[in-house]
């Protein structure tokens, strides 16, 4: 059912156009679909008492790998995924898909999957209870190469794409029935504040800090303000985690 749901959000959206200062738009849920399936059949297997909702692909993570965050050593070797990803139908010059064969790291990456694996262990034990999404599959950039994030793009333009990428989330909520919804990020956390209600008003919604190293915050200890949050709000009590100090507490030259 998530996959379908994901395939129907990718059609809805491949339509869409953008004006200045967007160039170019990629959607990985096209052209790196086999590792995006693969990763959704390996890890969904029923419920999960935990969602983690990202905001949209960073050009490193999820535009290379078709996974949400999905920074590539994390993707291949933790998680042990793998499959064909080709290129965007249009490429940008400055932000080539080179998939595996990418060298660039994804810093939100390194560090949400960091603090998954420091505290879960495997990744098998982290997915048994937790699942991680994107809410919008396309990244935007300007002629630079820069991203342009959601909020950044007029709201006449973002219509139809939170119409589209909110009914998505509803059917994933209505799939997985979380206790916890958190928004990693302020962004993520008001799309889950206007789509649960209605879609499952069953699930508690929360928020952890975002990992982007572009936040002075994250960039001072981000998993260990994350154990904080999750503890304060009780989806992970203290001391259930385990607290060694690991990759995901730690970037160079972050």
């Amino acid at each position: 059912m998530l996959l379908e749901a994901a395939a129907r959000l990718s059609r809805a959206l491949s339509c869409l156009e953008f004006r200045e200062p967007v160039v170019q738009v990629y959607n990985p849920l096209e052209y790196a679909w086999d590792v995006h399936e693969a990763y959704v059949r390996k890890f969904v297997t029923g419920r999960r008492r935990v969602v983690f909702l990202g905001m949209n692909p960073g050009p490193f993570g999820m535009a290379q790998t078709g996974v949400p965050f999905g920074e590539v050593a994390a993707v291949r070797d933790w998680m042990g995924l793998a499959g064909k990803v080709g290129r965007p139908v249009r490429e940008h010059a400055r932000r080539p898909v080179e998939g595996w064969e990418c060298s660039r790291s994804e810093v939100s990456g390194r560090r949400l999957w960091g603090w998954a694996a420091d505290r879960f262990g495997s990744a098998t034990d982290f997915f048994r209870e937790c699942f991680v999404i994107n809410y919008c599959p396309l990244l935007f950039m300007e002629e630079t190469g820069r991203n342009r994030t959601p909020e950044q793009i007029p709201a006449a333009e973002m219509e139809p794409v939170y119409a589209a990428c909110d009914e998505h989330l509803g059917r994933v909520l209505a799939v997985l029935q979380p206790e916890w919804a958190l928004g990693v990020g302020d962004f993520a956390r008001k799309r889950l504040a206007a789509v649960v209600p209605a879609a499952f008003p069953g699930a508690r919604v929360g928020m952890i800090l975002h990992p982007s190293p572009a936040s002075p915050a994250a960039n001072r200890g981000w998993a260990a303000a994350v154990d904080r949050q999750v503890a304060a709000l009780g989806v992970f009590p203290a001391g259930e985690l385990g607290l060694g100090e690991g990759s995901g507490g730690r970037v160079d030259g972050a």
